[in-house]
């Protein structure tokens, strides 16, 4: 097997090269950053652009671990929440939207009341979701 195909494995204790991240979000160019910064922090990703597709993503194979935006078309974020805690409550999801904390459409406190294990504002820094990622895939209590 040539060198540049070797499996490269993550680099952070608290990983295994299963740790797979599904990533929901409309935006492709968020999506691509969040993608990015994910991988580049050792995690397998997965991506959706929607509710729907990212449901069907879980379906096929359920990951570890869920970011997924609230305001999208079509299924949203937080029916995409509400479906995971009914079907599939041991995945923490990540709820993440520029509208928290802005008076309009779905705060943080209710994306978390939903089901959501945290929720970000948008924008945020990488350094804090990489932080909100490992806290909850190293936490036995999810």
């Amino acid at each position: 097997m040539p060198e540049a195909w070797a499996l490269v494995l993550p680099n952070e204790s608290n990983m295994t090269p299963t740790t797979d991240i599904l990533i929901i979000e409309d935006d492709a160019i968020m999506r691509e950053a969040l993608a990015e910064w994910l991988e580049g922090a050792g995690y397998c990703v997965r991506k959706a652009a929607d509710g729907t597709a990212g449901l069907a993503a879980v379906k096929f194979a359920a990951p570890g671990l869920v970011v997924t935006d609230i305001h999208m078309p079509g299924t949203s974020g937080a029916m995409v929440i509400a479906e995971l805690k009914q079907q599939y409550p041991e995945i923490p999801v990540i709820a993440i939207s520029c509208l928290f904390n802005s008076g309009h459409g779905m705060d943080a406190d209710a994306a978390i009341a939903l089901g959501a294990a945290r929720a970000l504002a948008k924008p945020f820094k990488r350094g804090e979701l990489l932080r909100v990622v490992a806290a909850l895939l190293e936490s036995p209590a999810r």
